[in-house]
């Protein structure tokens, strides 16, 4: 077993060429590190993905020819998912597990856990040392490839969701890839678009949810993203990888490269990532090059080489052989987790939960009824071991009854659409409920395609708006990557939102529908009405290999309450078969100051007939804040599980940071408003509850002044009019009333202050002066200075 101390580490990277070095740092094939058998460091197995182990006998096992491998690469990458198995080729079984955008709708983090303890217990069944992922990134737009693969629009609850699953993976002996690191937002060029992004709005949406992950959880390793951040390559970012993550958050793990994300070997190595992978023979031959030609500082070098080496450390020590997997649980896991975070977005009150015993007949419609769409298409896809049909796990419960039916219909374009359509609906007839299964066109979406609308396939809408036309008793259930339009939304009678709910998501819905779970699951991202809407659509997806984000901090909900926009469902809706009743807020203290955070008490009862969960949302707003902040931002939530009639009080800390903001002017979080309203809600458009604290702002940033500054700006400093005079009385020869009558003549121009003082001194005071007393004043940050 390899168990090197930190000074055996460092004496195996003293004994290394420069050769092995190089291997070292490279990968070797598609998906392992390099062994170097000379010194008995041995090479580790990781491969995708964050909702399955998805495990290639072609790709790991069977060798390692670096031109065989980029086009396996290439080929996973471009794949289309299906139910069907098809696409999975020698990928090894394993469990399915719903898709970030549906474990993000849990709000739950033990069942986060759970699941990443499963995850570890198929790697390690596996041999796979390390799981490339959660991914974490924003989703700042519903139309981004990968966006099903990530958790929220908000960073909160991306990074406590991710902090669970890679607890669960690391607690388990398996390392966790947190990714991608950063502002990997978009499909289109995605590895040659800039993400311009100002410091700000990096600070407190796009870094926050790293940030967060980082100090819960300690991943083994982060993954640098494809994309260039503000015109630097991700993997090449010396500010990024190095000064934020390492100096700023603290991070010792070791930075990966995304797949083939490299472009200059040897500045990525400079600015932080140390492993680059897959294995390329034209990048190992460069880094050569560089070390050689002394062009990459020794220590830089050696210091990756010994973080490659602590994580085969950590990955060798924690593996455990012979111990299988219990997949026949984990299927159960998974539809426990569907069912914990499937949406209920609409339900008229009577037609949802179904009743067995009032039913005659249900009508199911929809080839996603049969084969489901599970999961997303990319690298994370993962060949499932068993999926539960829907209309299966619906027809069990019938029995003698009632009867179920299934009528074919899918989301290609069809020949004749109008006459099937008119079919359906005539069969339909004589039915109590019909349950439709809608999902957008499969070709739009997954790695590698943004998608290009936000509707349906053409075929889906169509039917719902002709059924719901003819009067009929009307339940759509949605399969997608992200949000989708509904403009028959008011006419139909209940809707759930399953997105891409893994292998059990067919149970999980048939429990749903007929009240056996009652829906608990609230989104983790707003549904605009239409996709004119969404944040920043007027920069999306940028022009000439940049893409502005243009919105700044009002991402998501954010955006949509700055702009008094109703979404067609908000951010943390979620409806349930029970109600709740809010009762009351405490806080432990009535102002906020720099030095203290706060406690929240927050006491919710199940004001209903059946037993729910309710998720309750904390949110912070400021009030008369010293610059534009968002209205009011998630800062904490909780899960509570409540029988009829039960109350319970569930304690939130907010800290210091939960009331700043990030001042890009003095590189700090800063304190900075009137008051503070603390809302307790069940949706950020459903505020339940508030308590308002006073604020103790710190001392505002003081101006940094040239000769050039705005009088406004001049005199907004405490210190710059006694400065001023004195220096006139000494300077000009003039008395101090003189001094002062001056300095009052320049107050109110809308010019530069030297431009505005020469017009009545003329040049008996040089510039040079006036910028020798405003350096003063900034050297000693408001201290007069002598004349």
């Amino acid at each position: 077993m390899f168990q090197p101390n930190e000074d055996e580490i460092q004496s195996l990277v003293g004994q290394m060429t420069v050769a092995e070095k190089v291997d070292l740092l490279s990968g070797r094939g598609l998906w392992k590190t390099a062994s170097i058998q000379r010194l008995g460091i041995p090479s580790i197995v990781m491969t995708d993905g964050a909702h399955g182990v998805r495990y290639s006998t072609t790709q790991i096992d069977a060798g390692d020819n670096d031109e065989d491998s980029l086009q396996a690469f290439l080929a996973v990458v471009g794949q289309q998912a299906d139910a069907s198995g098809g696409m999975f080729g020698t990928t090894r079984p394993a469990t399915c597990f719903p898709n970030g955008n549906l474990l993000g709708c849990s709000w739950d983090v033990d069942l986060a856990y759970r699941m990443g303890e499963a995850l570890a217990a198929e790697c390690q069944d596996f041999g796979v040392h390390l799981l490339l992922g959660p991914g974490i990134n924003i989703r700042r737009t519903p139309l981004a490839g990968r966006a099903y693969e990530y958790y929220s629009e908000d960073p909160l609850i991306s990074g406590d969701i991710a902090a669970a699953v890679i607890s669960g993976l690391q607690d388990n002996g398996v390392g966790a890839s947190l990714k991608h690191f950063a502002c990997n937002n978009s499909e289109i060029e995605r590895t040659t678009t800039s993400s311009d992004v100002n410091e700000r709005a990096l600070r407190e949406i796009y870094l926050a949810g790293f940030e967060r992950v980082i100090g819960k959880s300690a991943p083994w390793t982060v993954m640098s993203a494809y994309n260039r951040l503000n015109g630097i390559q991700a993997a090449e970012h010396h500010w990024l990888l190095s000064t934020v993550l390492r100096e700023e958050w603290g991070y010792d793990g070791l930075v990966v490269s995304d797949w083939h994300a490299i472009k200059d070997r040897g500045a990525a190595l400079a600015a932080g990532t140390d492993l680059d992978m897959p294995e390329s023979q034209p990048r190992k031959a460069r880094l050569r090059a560089a070390i050689e030609a002394g062009d990459l500082a020794p220590e830089v070098v050696d210091a990756a080489c010994g973080r490659v080496l602590a994580l085969v450390r950590k990955c060798k020590m924690h593996e455990r052989r012979g111990a299988p997997a219990d997949l026949d649980a984990h299927h159960a896991l998974s539809r426990e987790i569907a069912a914990e975070s499937i949406v209920l977005l609409r339900n008229d009150g009577k037609t949802l939960p179904l009743d067995p015993e009032r039913l005659r007949e249900l009508l199911i419609v929809g080839d996603g009824a049969v084969i489901p769409v599970i999961q997303g298409s990319g690298s994370a896809t993962t060949n499932p071991y068993r999926v539960d049909s829907p209309f299966v796990q619906i027809a069990a419960r019938a029995g003698d009854r009632f009867n179920v039916r299934h009528l074919p219909f899918s989301s290609a374009a069809q020949v004749g659409l109008s006459a099937s359509i008119k079919a359906i609906v005539q069969a339909t007839s004589g039915a109590d409920v019909v349950v439709v299964f809608a999902e957008n066109e499969k070709s739009r979406h997954g790695e590698g395609n943004d998608r290009d609308t936000l509707k349906l396939a053409a075929s889906h809408d169509a039917l719902i708006t002709a059924l719901a036309a003819a009067g009929r008793k009307l339940v759509v259930v949605l399969s997608m990557p992200d949000t989708v339009e509904m403009p028959w939304i008011g006419d139909v009678d209940a809707v759930l939102a399953s997105f891409y709910a893994g292998q059990g998501g067919g149970e999980a819905l048939a429990r749903i529908l007929f009240g056996e779970q009652n829906p608990c699951g609230k989104l983790s991202v707003s549904m605009p009405a239409r996709m004119q809407d969404i944040p920043g659509w007027h920069t999306y997806p940028g022009e000439h290999g940049r893409h502005v984000y243009s919105e700044g901090v009002f991402v998501g909900y954010r955006f949509y309450d700055l702009k008094a926009i109703a979404p067609a469902f908000p951010f943390g809706h979620g409806l349930s078969y029970t109600t709740f009743a809010y009762e009351t807020i405490e806080v432990d203290k009535g102002e906020i100051g720099a030095d203290a955070g706060c406690t929240v008490r927050v006491t919710v009862s199940n004001s209903g007939s059946v037993a729910g969960k309710e998720v309750v949302q904390l949110y912070v707003r400021p009030l008369a804040p010293g610059l534009k902040r968002p209205i009011r931002e998630l800062k904490s939530f909780a899960k509570l599980d409540l029988q009829p009639g039960e109350a319970r009080t569930v304690s939130f800390t907010l800290t210091q940071r939960d009331f700043r903001y990030f001042d890009t002017s003095r590189s700090a979080w800063v304190l900075d408003a009137e008051a503070f309203v603390v809302e307790a809600a069940a949706s950020s458009r459903d505020i339940r509850l508030s308590a308002t604290l006073s604020c103790r702002p710190e001392s505002s940033a003081l101006p940094v002044l040239s000769p050039n500054s705005p009088t406004a700006l001049v005199f907004a400093h405490p210190k710059a009019e006694t400065a001023l005079v004195d220096f006139f009385f000494a300077a000009l020869s003039i008395s101090s009333a003189e001094a002062t009558a001056l300095v009052a003549k320049t107050k109110g121009s809308f010019l530069g202050f030297y431009d505005t003082l020469s017009w009545y001194v003329g040049d008996s005071v040089k510039e040079s002066d006036i910028a020798g007393v405003f350096a003063r004043l900034n050297d000693h940050h408001g201290e007069a200075p002598s004349s």
